[in-house]
């Protein structure tokens, strides 16, 4: 598991499961549906970028969202109960 903690990390981390895929910028745009662009300023770690469009991505390298360490809704639920 990769641990991100800022864009320029997440960029990062696409660009090299991209490339061990054996995927091109433009490759990877075509399959997740957004312009090369867009990749591009993924992979620089561009703050800015829309996170539906980056789930795209992510989905189109096969990979998925994990939230580690975040109290889930139950413990929130309490905690405001409280």
């Amino acid at each position: 598991m990769t641990t991100i903690q800022s864009p320029q990390q997440l960029g990062a981390a696409l660009r090299v499961a991209r490339k061990q895929l054996g995927l091109t910028q433009p490759r990877l745009a075509l399959a997740a549906g957004v312009g090369v662009r867009f990749i591009v300023d993924l992979e620089a770690g561009k703050p800015t970028v829309r996170l539906d469009t980056v789930m795209r991505v992510i989905e189109a390298l096969g990979g998925v969202i994990n939230l580690d360490s975040l109290p889930t809704s139950e413990e929130v639920l309490t905690e405001h109960d409280a």
